[in-house]
């Protein structure tokens, strides 16, 4: 995918406010707002209800800010796609805002070469252990995300604690933060973001199953891999360059037909921005990982230069996963 990224200057409600009222006025001289009660709307096709720009009072509300918001990201900024993240119940409210600037030709038709994509990313809610909304606690005491941040990272560390004694305190520190929010993180993007989700700590921090846990602790066991073989040909790319990859036992080839399935992973989730599809590749791929590394010895096999240049792809396809995740790699725990 050819993009260009480039910094966006940050504007809030306060720098559209003066393009309001010339904005109201130029829509009406186009015929595109109505006069509705009072209020000056614009009827959307295929909408019940019509986007209100300005009350009968002469007070504006969010759609007019919304639609001011567009024409100068478009127009002014040239922006070609535009992403709008909120909860899934302003779903219909983005509908009438990109109905309304379809109709005031902010947003161009489809064919044109200037038509931008324009997407609204909606997401469901995270839910308590009692299945509502996750505001309070049972004593009434706001939830905070720094508590949960904190309380995933000790559990991580008590688990590390358990399975390594001897880890030292700045370790289990580093480990343990990677751990605790990346399972927080992972929690979340793994389920379809429109659906709401229980927040559960055990799941979340289980060492077993789709949980960023998991997947760290399996890439830590393919950096342990690479460290016993001690042939740093491997991390440099020498390897690569005088080896090739030889696929012979099952468990090798359904690794290695998996690892090439990357590009279409990250095309499904660019295509519906649904972060699960990325993250459904990564967890299959982790356990194809554990499956090969049941099954087939790496050092000091005949293998053995395949087999570590097909373990180090996993891993570099791994922390390019992990990077897009937000989750960060842990090499040793």
């Amino acid at each position: 995918m050819d993009a260009t990224l480039w910094m966006l200057e940050e504007r809030g409600e306060s720098f559209y406010n003066p393009q309001l009222a010339p904005l109201v006025s130029e829509l009406i001289q186009q015929g595109v707002i109505e006069e509705s009660n009072g209020a000056q709307v614009v009827w959307v096709e295929g909408e019940e209800n019509p986007l209100i720009v300005q009350k009968a009072d002469g007070a504006f509300l969010y759609g007019t800010t919304d639609l001011a918001a567009i024409r100068h990201r478009l127009q002014v900024e040239r922006g070609d796609w535009l992403i709008y993240v909120t909860d899934l119940g302003q779903a219909g409210h983005f509908d009438l805002v990109f109905g309304a600037a379809k109709k005031a030709g902010f947003i161009l038709p489809k064919g044109d070469p200037n038509h931008p994509r324009i997407d609204h990313v909606g997401f469901g809610l995270v839910l308590g252990a009692d299945g509502k909304r996750i505001r309070t606690r049972s004593g009434g005491d706001i939830v905070k995300l720094v508590e949960l941040l904190d309380e995933a990272k000790e559990r991580c560390a008590a688990t590390i604690k358990e399975r390594r004694e001897d880890i030292s305190e700045e370790e289990l520190d580093t480990a343990s933060s990677a751990m605790g929010y990346g399972a927080i993180k992972y929690a979340d993007l793994k389920n379809h973001r429109t659906t709401n989700y229980k927040f559960d700590f055990d799941a979340m921090c289980d060492l077993k199953g789709n949980t960023a846990v998991y997947l760290l602790y399996a890439h830590a066991r393919i950096a342990s891999i690479v460290r016993k073989a001690d042939r740093p040909e491997v991390s440099d790319g020498t390897l690569a360059k005088s080896s090739s990859i030889d696929l012979q036992h099952p468990a090798e080839i359904a690794l290695a037909l998996h690892l090439i399935r990357f590009p279409e992973a990250l095309e499904d989730m660019l295509e519906d921005l649904t972060p699960n599809r990325l993250t459904e590749y990564l967890y299959l791929l982790t356990d194809k990982f554990n499956t090969f590394y049941t099954n087939c010895h790496v050092i000091g096999e005949k293998e053995e230069d395949s087999r570590l240049l097909l373990v180090q792809s996993v891993a570099v396809i791994m922390r390019q996963c992990f990077f897009l995740l937000g989750l960060t790699p842990l090499y040793r725990i």
